[in-house]
């Protein structure tokens, strides 16, 4: 086998592509994980307290490094850089960069979703300090504490649910007049005294030195500007799917992958895990799962191009 030549390549080393890696190289699978430099989401985890058996939590980014230790302990290999194009020609795979062609008898998209942010002062500095996107992950370290949640979708409303079980001052701000979220979503949260809705208002800033403390909003309609004190700051407007590479293959309404559940696209040999796939629920435990499915739907398609099938 050549050496740029792999019998897998996985883009993408978060949860779902180390995943991969970790079970296609204990697998005796020739395995390339290229990153591009991106990180992944569980980066943004101050502490991960509920994967099934992590315990004590560890921070997002000790879990990536004890999971991409454990690929490599396995023989699977890292590069960093950008991959520009996918091919497929017979059964082989080209992936190109620009300077290097890497072939792959199989591929596996885990390149993710990245948080649609909002641009504004504080948001980037605080992020980890305060400023959240996943309620699930952070919303217990703000038990009984200031939280605001901004948005107006399905993902904002179910958080701001979900926040208001944990403490009686969560307040959510939304820039237009009504939630955009589905009919029934929006009324579980406009029938809940435990949350205050603020519309027509967007946040202009969050402030804090070490951690948030208050957030500046502005009235979009009479321009007033307040400040609002706040512990915690959860952003739910919306997802972008780092699909480029994939384009052409099929997405849900939201421009998610669709797959089945091997993780198979429609091309033969390529698959998606993770983040990017489309899927009712986004987790570490989810995407390390989808990882490993997809490592076990590839590596029985090379054995049956290989005719090792077991009968």
């Amino acid at each position: 086998m050549e050496t740029n030549s792999f019998d897998m390549i996985i883009l993408g080393a978060g949860p779902a592509g180390l995943s991969a890696a970790q079970y296609a190289a204990r697998g005796a699978l020739k395995v390339l994980v290229i990153e591009n430099g991106a990180s992944s989401q569980a980066f943004n985890i101050n502490k991960l307290e509920n994967y099934p058996g992590v315990f004590p939590p560890v921070s997002g980014p000790d879990f990536i490094d004890a999971m991409k230790e454990q690929a490599t302990s396995f023989g699977a290999s890292f590069r960093i850089l950008t991959i520009n194009s996918i091919d497929k020609i017979g059964n082989s795979f080209t992936l190109k960069s620009d300077s290097e062609t890497f072939k792959a008898s199989t591929v596996v998209i885990a390149t993710g979703a990245e948080h649609r942010m909002l641009g504004i002062p504080g948001e980037t500095e605080l992020a980890g300090r305060g400023v959240s996107y996943c309620a699930t992950c952070d919303g217990p370290f703000f038990r009984n504490k200031r939280i605001i949640v901004i948005g107006g979708g399905d993902a904002a409303c179910d958080e701001a649910g979900y926040l208001s079980t944990l403490s009686k001052d969560v307040t959510i701000i939304h820039r237009k007049g009504s939630f955009r979220a589905q009919k029934a979503v929006a009324e579980r949260i406009l029938a809940n005294d435990g949350i205050k809705k603020i519309f027509n208002t967007v946040v202009k800033e969050i402030k804090g030195s070490t951690k948030v403390e208050s957030v500046i909003v502005e009235n979009t309609q009479t321009g007033e500007i307040s400040e609002i004190g706040a512990d915690g700051v959860f952003i739910f407007v919306g997802m972008i799917p780092r699909s480029d590479l994939v384009d052409m293959l099929p997405k849900d309404p939201a421009g998610y992958i669709i797959t089945n559940e091997r993780m198979e696209t429609p091309v033969k040999g390529l698959y998606c895990a993770g983040d990017i796939r489309s899927k009712s629920f986004r987790q570490v435990v989810t995407a390390t799962a989808d990882g490993a499915i997809a490592a076990d739907s590839a590596g029985q398609y090379i054995r049956e191009m290989r005719g090792e099938v077991y009968k």
